[in-house]
């Protein structure tokens, strides 16, 4: 009877570890969001099993985006969530560096206990040579000059091995400071302060082997957008590529992930605004005596309770961006990756377009006298959020912007300055005087002279652009002319903006002259009159 009860318990014990454990279920693919990511971990499962237990998650991840998934012939049943508090750091990094740091402090204790023995052994050795022992009654036995010279050299190396000691330990503990500061340091960027850990238990029925995913979706994170830009000027064609900046502060490394990046919003609502009436009432005036003086005063206070959270709350802040954009788009970045969960911001590339561009000097000499490369091209397909450009031209760094395409049907990039074209204002005429008599207005007239000088050993297309006068008032009158004739005298439909597009011949120049006549009340006061 005890033989097979025994054997029984074998059995079961057997059952036990087949059906159930704890699985390794490392991060394999994460899709970032702007401030946000969902996390998957896959697990291998047998048909030997019957359970798993993915333990050590951090309690961050919202548990209403907790998904299974599984490979066909795997069907999963209850998913059970435990929280339980610990006394260690969720996050490993985390964890190591508060071990270094008390280890360091441990150390420092027990400096502390030997400088004090130190400290005893020179005490007693400065009362037993002092002057005072001269008067003890136990030292009136007088002492031959060989003892008296072999206890004078005891005392002296006793004292000396305990300075030399305490010297020592002095110089340990501050170093000991240094590498305590540094590791503090470190500690910051990695800190989560998550100490509670999270278990999920999958319960499933697999018929073959296969592969048991969870998901979760963690706020912690993000990316933003970057680009790089590099403008061929011999092809007329500019590189775009397509860069990330991600990081990370979730309580788990990311190690060799897939990692998708999307421009989709999930912390955002995803129902439709519901309209509501627009209802119109009306309140009769009340004595200035009834109004509700102390109203303003009472609601501010309110802002306390957020200024307080605000301090209190994590310090870090993930990549984030909005998007106007209807539809999201994601983006594959091309190897795997790993990031460690310091909030440390990480690029990476994610594709690379060739497109062909309309190569131009934008000059604007009222505002600038500095002819600029500017690079025109068709939009390209996709979702373009706003984010940071790095401007090349011709294989040199020319400097860094932040890049909105959503404001544009086409992409217009600026390369920098053209030192071989050179812009010159010159005022022609400029004078004040009386247009009528009897009809009491004033007159304004302004002629200037705009000339481009290129050094050019060939063509360059340039686009001159003037604001010129706009009367927002039916009292002033004014009168533009232009030579030559502009191009357009609306560019690109704003009002009052000339643009002349013409070609500069290698070694020439060219000159465009503005005149404004601007008739008004000679009484009152006229806004924008330069």
């Amino acid at each position: 009877m005890t033989r097979k009860l025994l054997v029984g318990l074998a059995c079961l014990s057997m059952a036990n570890a087949h059906g159930a454990g704890n699985a390794v279920a490392p991060v394999t693919a994460v899709v970032l969001f702007p401030g946000g990511a969902t996390v998957t971990r896959s697990a291998p499962v047998t048909p030997t099993m019957t359970r798993i237990e993915i333990a050590g998650l951090p309690t961050g991840f919202d548990i209403q985006t907790l998904r299974a998934d599984a490979d066909a012939g795997i069907r999963i049943g209850q998913i059970v969530v435990q929280d339980a508090g610990d006394t260690e750091a969720v996050n490993p990094a985390e964890a190591a560096l508060n071990e270094k740091i008390q280890a360091l402090r441990d150390q420092d204790a027990a400096l502390d206990a030997e400088s004090g023995a130190a400290d005893i052994v020179r005490a007693y050795l400065e009362r037993f040579g002092g002057a005072d022992t001269a008067t003890n009654e136990h030292t009136h036995t007088a002492i031959d000059a060989k003892t008296l010279a072999g206890l004078i050299d005891t005392i002296g190396r006793g004292a000396g091995d305990a300075l030399a000691r305490m010297q020592r330990i002095a110089v340990q503990k501050r170093e000991n400071g240094k590498k305590i500061e540094a590791l503090q340091r470190d500690l910051a960027r990695v800190r989560t302060g998550a100490t509670d850990r999270r278990t999920l238990t999958v319960n499933f029925v697999a018929e073959r082997t296969g592969t048991l995913r969870i998901s979760y979706q963690v706020p912690q994170a993000g990316w933003k957008p970057a680009y790089r830009a590099t403008l061929d000027g011999e092809n007329s064609r500019v590189s775009l590529e397509r860069l990330a900046t991600v990081s990370q502060k979730t309580g788990e490394d990311w190690g060799n992930v897939s990692l998708r990046l999307s421009t989709n919003q999930p912390r955002l609502s995803p129902q439709a605004p519901e309209p509501q009436p627009w209802l119109l009432s009306y309140v009769p005036p009340r004595p200035a005596s009834a109004e509700p003086r102390a109203y303003m005063a009472a609601a501010a206070p309110a802002a306390a309770p957020m200024q307080a959270l605000k301090a209190a709350g994590d310090s870090y802040r993930p990549p984030t961006f909005e998007t106007q954009s209807t539809y999201a788009t994601e983006f594959e970045v091309p190897s795997r990756v790993s990031l460690a969960t310091d909030g440390r911001e990480m690029t990476v590339p994610l594709a690379t377009q060739l497109l062909p561009v309309k190569q131009r000097l934008r000059v604007v000499p009222r505002l600038d006298k500095a002819a600029i490369v500017t690079a025109e091209a068709d939009r390209p397909e996709g979702v373009w959020p706003s984010g940071n450009m790095q401007l090349f031209r011709d294989g040199q760094y020319v400097g860094a912007t932040e890049w909105n395409p959503q404001s544009a049907d086409r992409f217009v990039l600026s390369f920098g300055r053209d030192d071989l074209v050179r812009v010159s204002l010159d005022p022609v005429k400029g004078q004040s005087g009386s247009a009528g008599i009897f009809e009491r207005r004033s007159e304004r007239r302004i002629t200037d002279q705009f000339t481009l000088t290129s050094a050019h050993k060939r063509p360059v297309d340039v686009l001159l652009l003037e604001s010129s006068p706009v009367s927002s008032s039916d009292e002033i009158k004014v009168k533009a002319s232009f030579e030559p004739k502009p191009t357009t005298e609306a560019w690109e439909k704003r009002q009052g903006v000339v643009a002349w597009e013409t070609t500069l011949a290698p070694k020439a120049s060219a000159t465009f002259t503005v005149d404004y006549v601007i008739d008004y009340p000679r009484e009152g006061w006229v806004s924008g009159m330069h």
